[in-house]
Parts: C-alpha cells; structure tokens; sequence
C-alpha cells in the first residue's frame, strides 16, 4: 500500500514539475511580449500551481483507478497497462505545451479550443509559422514525447506486492480518490478550476503565463465552437445586415438630456442578485418585499423600462460593465481568449484618471469571475478571501450583503478625498438557497429579497451621512431577473429596475425609455462626456439619436425583443415563435431580433 501512495504522488509531483518547467519555458521563450523580473516569474508559479495541480490530478486518474484495481486483481501487470497511456499523455503534454509556447507570438493569447476552428482554414496554423519550422517541431514532439514519458513508465512498478486486507486497503485508496477528486476541482468550495483562477495581474501576459494550457484547451473544447457558422437565420448576409443597420447607432454621445449636476462624480456601481421587476412595487411587483427600494426611488433617477439582457450572473455582469450584447449559448466570462477584444466601464474610467475597484463577499473564481474582472481593468479585486473565516461561514456563498455592504462602507471611508474612484460592489444573499438571517416575510423567497433590500436601505443611509455623499453617485441595477413565479417565455422575467442616487444628481425624476441594461454602459459615460464609441452594442438611451428604443434578451433557449408595439419571443431550438405573434408588428420584430442573433454571433467569431 505504501508503495501505491508513493507512486502516486511521485506521478503527480512529476506532472507538477513538467507544468512548472513548462511556464519558466514560456516566459523565456516569449521574454519579448512583455518585460518581467523574477519576482514575476515567481507569482506566475504560485498563482498557476491550483490549476497545474488541478490539471495533473487529472492525469494520474487512470493510473490511481490501475492501482485499485491491481488491490483486487493479483500480479496485475501495471506496467504494461500503464505504459500506452503514458505515450499518449507524453505525445499529448508534449504538442499542447510546445504549441502554446511557440504560438503565443503570433497570436498572443493562451492556447484554447480555439485553435481548433484553425486547423482546416486556410488561415490558419500555416499562415503563422513556416513548414520547415513545422517540420523541426515534428522532430521535437517525437523527442519530446520519448522524454516525458520515459520517467512516469521507470516510476510505475510492474506488479504491487501481495495484497493484504484489500477492504481498508481499498476504502483507504477511495479516500486518495476523493483527494485526487477535490484537487481536479480546485478546492471544496462553490466555484470550482476555471481559466481565470490563475489571474492576478494587471499584465496581461503573466495571467497567461499562469494558465496551464492543457487546462485551458480541455476546459474551453466545449464553449468554442465556429460561432459563424451558429443561427444562420438569414440565407443573404446582405438581407440581415440590412436589418441589422440602425439598430445600435454608432453616434449617440451627445447629452440631450443632463441628469448630473458634477461632470466627475466618484462613482458607485451596485449589482443586485435576480432583482427582476416582480419584487418592486413601482414595477407591478409584491408591494411589501422592497420598501427600502421604494423609498429610495423617490429620491434618485428611475429608470422604470429597463430590460436585462440576460438570465445569469455571468452574462449580466458583461452586458453591464462592458456595454455588451449577450448570446443563448455562450458566456463571454467563460471565454478568456474573447474578453480582450471588449471595452469596459473600468478601462475606460481609468483611462480618465479614476481608480478601478471590486468587491464581492463570495468566490470571486465562480464562472470565470476573476479572469474577466482582471483582463475588464479592475484595479483592486475583493472576495470572500478579504473576510473572515466566520464572516463567510455565516452565508453558503460567503460574507452575506450585510457585511458586504460594511466592508463596502470602511473602504469608501478610508479613501482619501479627492482622487476619483470607481467601484462596484455585488450582492448575493437574493439567491438560492435564500437562507438569510433576517425573518420578515414568510415566504423564503420574498423574505431573501427583502433581506438584500434592507441591507441596501441602510447602506444608502450611511453613505448619505458621509462627505462623499455630494460628489457621489449610485447606480443600481440588477444583473438578470428571476425565475420565481415566472419563466424564461415571460417578457417581464427580463423587466428588472435601474435606479440612480447620489448627491451627483441634479434632482429625481422618473424616466419611461425602453432600454437594455447593456445600454447603462453608454448612457453613464455620456452623462460624464466620455466617449464610448468602442461599446458598439451600447447605446446612450438619453440622446436625440436613440430615436427607435427598443430591448433584446436572450436566454438558453431563445431570444426575447420588445419594442413599443409589443414583445415578440422567439424560440432558436425550435425554429419557432412562443409569444407575441397575434400582437401587431410581430413580423417587423422578429426579423430585428434574428438579424441581431446572427450578427453578434457572426461578430462574436471575429473577436
């Protein structure tokens, strides 16, 4: 038994080291993408090793299941059993490893599936290197595969000893699997490994030199796919760009309507979890679960026909601080290769002299959070880490809103006045499995919203008392609706509020236009005469050329558009319409919503 454990971690100590080796290669190799000292080399090690842990758990999975089964199968050749895979996984680290680090030059960002929708194009690998070089990697993938599978076949013994008292043996050997099972995941928290959990960095090449790229191409071979070649429901390109054109105009920076009395606010972003519409009294929603809200409604700027554009956190978020459209079967969070190609609310105001700043009392690993947050500009990244142990142990998600909402408050305070800053903060006791420590309402979930609610109250409150309060201002909105009571097929699932507060505000008022929450992006930059040409799928809902106001949602399933004749859902597995077509202009509106399903597609593959 002792000589199966010793083998084990020995395999998985050698595929550690190979991956390590593997990263100080690449940065040496590409030296020239971007300067680094040593200290950098060092962070890239620590901060990749969860994932290059991860990744080699991986591969000594087949390898731990030959060993439990030699606990029962006596004189089990493990050698020969062993022996192909491990030219395999030679052949395989070999190619993975080597391609990364020699392609990152020409194409400058992490190997992914991605590289898999070049392969037959005629753009694609050949276009990069030439076919002698090609050739010499040939060579050295054979050699290459020879070397790292030489060791892993010296290190597994031919056959275990006589086996005694197999049942602990094998209970004990489960446990090492349940072991090997919670390194593949990243821990025993709610997140689990993702791309982004290497990020640490504002340097865009030392996140990338801390991704394994075996992860990566594995993580990523189900969410890449030809994007153009996905709702092809326009047979002429000419006929959907056509319909397309006008919808998203390229010029809506001017400022037809001011709603701020500072041009400079410092400005605070607050993401709800799920607030859709049926929790807000001034929305048609149950009157008694956000009075807090409701209150604060008479005192900001109300926007009252807001549309979120999507169905999750992940996509919300995007959609929000990157002014970005969102797609049934893809998140641009989950795909790291995308995300340096779109604009973002923090780059932009950084670009301004503001510094950037997140917080959230939860895994900020979850869904690729943390990689997108990194490469979006953020500046200072907070989490569930920036908590105490007993602080996250009180919520399942980690630090409830209360003590986020406090934790928001001491760093507000403790900045110093003047310098300009911009942070988001994100809520999430609103949330299955709506355990929360407050008891007002009896239905668990009204009861959950009505915490957030509270919590949201008197945060407000506070930040009124400070200093900051004039120059400040508030933005909250929700990151998607929520599926209690409703569904996807429901146009008011997508109905969600947006409210303004601060002392930045000229004065309250109430405001009908129909918009998606991917337009806050432009309309908050245009408020602060900032350009936002690059945010090509946001519009500045408040200018004289956003003449033709209109929402288009997307979930897993289907698209959603809503104009002022009606709302029109289109269901893009089954090729057919749910709702709206007896309502007038039903035609006019699905035709829009199709053209602009394609076109994101089509510009998602170009990104």
């Amino acid at each position: 038994m002792k000589q199966a454990i010793r083998y084990l971690v020995s395999l998985l100590l050698y595929f550690i080291g190979v991956f390590l080796l593997a990263k100080a290669a690449f940065m040496l190799y590409n030296r020239a993408s971007a300067p680094y000292g040593p200290a950098d080399v060092l962070q890239v090690l620590l901060h990749g090793l969860p994932m290059d842990a991860s990744t080699a758990g991986y591969l000594i999975a087949l390898p731990w299941l030959a060993v439990l089964a030699a606990l029962w199968v006596p004189r089990l050749a493990l050698h020969r059993l062993l022996r192909p895979y491990f030219i395999i996984v030679g052949f395989a680290l070999t190619l993975v490893l080597a391609a990364d680090t020699v392609l990152y030059e020409f194409w400058q960002y992490k190997l992914d599936a991605s590289i898999l929708n070049y392969l037959n194009a005629d753009t694609g690998v050949e276009s990069c290197v030439s076919w002698g070089f090609l050739a010499a990697c040939a060579l050295a993938l054979v050699a290459g595969t020879l070397l790292l599978c030489w060791l892993p076949i010296r290190l597994t013994p031919r056959r275990l000893p006589k086996i005694t008292a197999r049942v602990p043996k094998t209970l004990a050997m489960l446990l090492i699997g349940g072991l090997i099972f919670v390194m593949v995941r990243g821990g025993a928290g709610t997140s689990t490994m993702n791309v982004g959990s290497a990020y640490f960095s504002d340097k865009l090449f030392l996140n990338h030199s801390a991704v394994n790229p075996l992860f990566s191409l594995v993580s990523t071979s189900y969410k890449i796919t030809k994007f153009d070649r996905q709702f092809r429901l326009y047979d002429d390109a000419a006929a959907c760009d056509s319909v397309f054109q006008g919808l998203y105009p390229a010029d809506t920076e001017d400022v037809a309507d001011s709603l701020l009395r500072v041009s400079r606010p410092q400005v605070l972003l607050i993401q709800l979890e799920s607030f859709g519409a049926q929790f807000i009294a001034e929305l048609g929603g149950h009157p008694e679960v956000c009075p807090e809200f409701s209150r604060l409604i008479k005192e900001g700027v109300f926007f009252d026909n807001l549309y979120s554009n999507s169905y999750r956190t992940d996509r919300g978020s995007v959609c929000v601080t990157s002014g970005h459209v969102s797609y049934p079967t893809v998140s641009l969070m989950k795909i790291p290769g995308k995300l340096n190609h779109i604009p973002s609310l923090a780059h932009s105001l950084a670009a301004e002299g503001y510094t950037t700043h997140f917080l959230y009392g939860s895994d900020i690993n979850i869904m690729g959070k943390k990689g997108y947050l990194v490469a979006a500009g953020f500046q200072d990244i907070m989490s569930d880490a920036d908590f105490s142990f007993k602080d996250t142990r009180r919520s399942k998600w980690g630090a409830n809103d209360s003590l986020m909402f406090h934790k928001a408050i001491d760093i507000i305070r403790s900045r110093p006045q003047g310098p300009r800053w911009f942070q988001v903060v994100q809520t999430l006791d609103s949330h299955e499995p709506f355990e929360v420590p407050y008891k007002r309402l009896d239905d668990k979930v009204h009861n959950a919203f009505a915490w957030t609610d509270h919590c949201l109250g008197q945060f407000i409150d506070s930040l009124r008392r400070m200093p900051v309060w004039d120059d400040l201002l508030i933005v909250a909105y929700a990151d998607h609706g929520m599926m209690y009571e409703m569904s996807y097929e429901n146009p008011e699932y997508f109905h969600t509020p947006l409210l303004l507060l601060g002392g930045a505000l000229k004065q309250p008022r109430r405001i009908h236009t129909l918009m998606n929450q991917s337009d806050i992006a432009a309309t908050l930059l245009s408020q602060m005469g900032i350009s936002h040409r690059q945010y090509r799928w946001s519009r500045n809902v408040l200018s004289k050329n956003y003449t033709y106001p209109f929402a288009y949602c997307s979930y897993p399933a289907g698209i959603m558009f809503k104009d002022s004749t009606g709302a029109s859902i289109f269901d893009v597995n089954a090729s057919r319409p749910v709702v709206g077509q007896s309502a007038p202009g039903h035609d006019q509106r699905l035709r829009r919503a199709k053209a602009i399903l394609q076109k994101s597609y089509d510009l998602l593959e170009k990104m």
